[in-house]
C-alpha cells in the first residue's frame, strides 16, 4: 500500500468528524485494525478496504487514488 492509502483514510476520517473509534464501528472491524492501516503497520485485505470505503462513503479506488490529495 502507499502512503496515500494511509492519509487517505485518516483525511477522510477527519473530514466526516470520525474518531478512529467510530470508523471502526462503521465499517465492522477493530479500532486496532483501523490504527494499524492508517499508521502503515497493517497492510489491509481487500475486504477491509472494501469496508472502509463504504463507511467512509467513497469507493475503493477513491482511498487507493493519488487524486484525493487535490480535494483538500
Amino acid at each position: 500500500m502507499s502512503a496515500n492509502f494511509e492519509g487517505n483514510i485518516r483525511r477522510l476520517r477527519e473530514m466526516r468528524a470520525l474518531s478512529q473509534r467510530d470508523l471502526a464501528a462503521l465499517a465492522g472491524i477493530s479500532v486496532t485494525t483501523v490504527n494499524r492501516v492508517e499508521t502503515g503497520l497493517r497492510h489491509p485485505i481487500p475486504s477491509t478496504v472494501r469496508k472502509l470505503a463504504q463507511a467512509l462513503g467513497v469507493s475503493p479506488d477513491k482511498l487507493l487514488s493519488d487524486q484525493l490529495r487535490l480535494m483538500e
